[in-house]
């Protein structure tokens, strides 16, 4: 396990240094800049600007102090929001979207595994057939539409829930961006526990324990159960992530102070920093995520641990 662990350590360091040096030059060849607005600057105080954030000097020469200041913890200043520095903004932020996402992931997966289970256990009846409909449809409706309907149902006509707004993180206030960014993934694992585990209840080794007289109870929790999670588990690494990054829209949409949305304002605002800042974080935020995934692969699967991989 320890291996394992070195080699995708190993592997992330480069991984994350490519992310930081595409994102650095993509960004500045979008048109416009941090200082751009409706009616233009003067020219002496745009150049003011420019050479007190270090924008006059050549792109080369800004990646290099760009770099300097990563190694040393610090993301630089915001262009859009004076008074904050990046690491300010991310600290503000990250807590809010973390909280979201694993939240939703948990409900995911305590949601997604049962009724996938119950979908398998019941094939070709009519629980499994109303679940894998609930699936698909849940699978093939966006985040950004399911957002705005749960804003309107539970927010606006029965006035149960707030629309917007995050006061001091009431659970209150997560319970539609969570279930908005919970739905999706609810029902792809609710479709992978499904064919996961059918496949593994037509093994040779079920089999033999039903020779044997097991209870299907038993069968189920403890010979099928653990290697059906197998595809579940490797699926919710980039499923974490993609909670995470794709909490911008739920963010802008309810209104909730997270990184997601400061993503979104920095992209609109062209503010450089920021936007590096956000995106070097939810990059090390999916590696992480992937090695964590890889760890318990390696729990649920030993070849993993030996060879690294998953066979195939």
């Amino acid at each position: 396990m320890l291996k394992l662990l070195l080699r995708r350590l190993v592997g992330a360091v480069p991984t994350l240094f490519v992310i930081i040096t595409a994102t650095f030059f993509l960004i500045r060849l979008a048109p416009g800049g941090p200082f751009d607005q409706e009616q233009r600057l003067p020219p002496e105080i745009q150049a003011n600007l420019e050479a007190a954030y270090g924008l006059d000097q050549p792109i080369l020469v800004q990646y290099g102090r760009y770099l300097a200041g990563l190694l040393r913890g610090d993301f630089g200043p915001s262009y859009k929001y004076r008074d904050f520095t990046v690491t300010e903004l991310i600290a503000g932020g990250l807590p809010i979207s973390v909280s979201l996402g694993v939240a939703a992931v948990l409900c995911a997966v305590l949601i997604g595994v049962p009724l996938g289970s119950l979908a398998a256990l019941r094939r070709n009846q009519w629980p499994d057939r109303v679940l894998m409909i609930v699936a698909v449809l849940g699978i093939a409706v966006p985040g950004f539409v399911i957002a705005p309907l749960l804003a309107l149902v539970f927010g606006i006509y029965l006035k149960w829930l707030p629309v917007a707004g995050w006061e001091h993180g009431t659970l209150v206030d997560a319970v539609l961006p969570v279930t908005a960014l919970a739905l999706p993934v609810i029902a792809f694992v609710a479709r992978l526990m499904r064919g996961s585990l059918l496949e593994v209840l037509g093994s040779n080794f079920i089999r033999s324990a039903r020779a044997r007289g097991l209870s299907q109870r038993r069968v189920v929790l403890h010979h099928a159960l653990r290697p059906a999670l197998l595809p579940v588990v490797s699926y919710l690494g980039p499923a974490t992530a993609a909670v995470l990054t794709g909490s911008l829209v739920v963010e802008t949409i309810f209104g909730i102070p997270g990184m997601g949305r400061y993503l979104v304002q920095g992209a609109i605002n062209r503010d450089y920093t920021l936007v590096m800042g956000m995106v070097i974080v939810f990059a090390a935020l999916t590696l992480l995520l992937n090695l964590v995934v890889d760890l318990l692969y390696g729990w649920l699967d030993p070849r993993v641990r030996d060879h690294g991989t998953a066979p195939r």
